[in-house]
């Protein structure tokens, strides 16, 4: 989970967007980002997701239709989302929610090279999963 950074502005307006599967995020500095619910859950802060470690990252496909069916706050720093695919372990804090809008663009190409580098389709479903050590 990203850390709170004193530089990272605190959001103004959290909306979510169900039709156009879109979490809008406006910033104290005057930044509004629509990150969409696939990048959100593609790049969840999770260790199902992250791993617990570099190379330990687990590629995720076949969320370009998932929703956000909750949104509960944490605390005064983040947000958790309820995945429509069950997903809900990841917590989402403003300084990684500034970061997804910031570098929404290189994201992107980063997950199309991870997909394509993989031989794997965007819209396909997710493997089954192996058992995972720390239950997540």
């Amino acid at each position: 989970m990203a850390g709170l950074r004193s530089e990272t502005p605190l959001p103004e307006a959290i909306t979510l967007h169900g039709q156009s599967r879109v979490l809008e995020v406006g910033f104290a500095d005057g930044s509004l980002f629509r990150i969409p619910f696939e990048l959100m859950r593609v790049f969840s802060p999770s260790a199902e997701v992250q791993g617990h470690g570099p190379g330990q990252e687990v590629l995720q496909t076949g969320k370009r239709e998932v929703d956000v069916v909750s949104l509960e706050p944490v605390g005064n720093y983040a947000v958790k989302p309820t995945f429509s695919d069950g997903h809900d372990s990841g917590i989402f804090s403003w300084d990684y929610l500034y970061f997804l809008g910031t570098q929404q663009a290189q994201l992107w190409e980063d997950y199309q090279r991870r997909l394509q580098e993989a031989g794997v389709d965007r819209d396909a479903p997710m493997a089954a999963k192996a058992g995972h050590a720390c239950g997540h």
